[in-house]
């Protein structure tokens, strides 16, 4: 499950971390970060995935 995760990180970053976290502070916090670039919403994405 974690490779599905990982793969929705890099192609749909909130995607990837809804699935882990659903719609918590992370979340928002993602939606954030991959508008105001997406290569910080994937690092942010992956690291949401990695660290639980």
């Amino acid at each position: 499950m974690d490779l599905v995760r990982i793969l929705a990180a890099i192609f749909i970053p909130p995607l990837g971390v809804f699935l882990q976290v659903g719609l918590g502070k992370d979340f928002w916090i993602n939606i954030l970060l991959t508008f105001l670039g997406y290569v910080p919403g994937i690092v942010h994405a992956v690291w949401i995935i990695a660290r639980k």
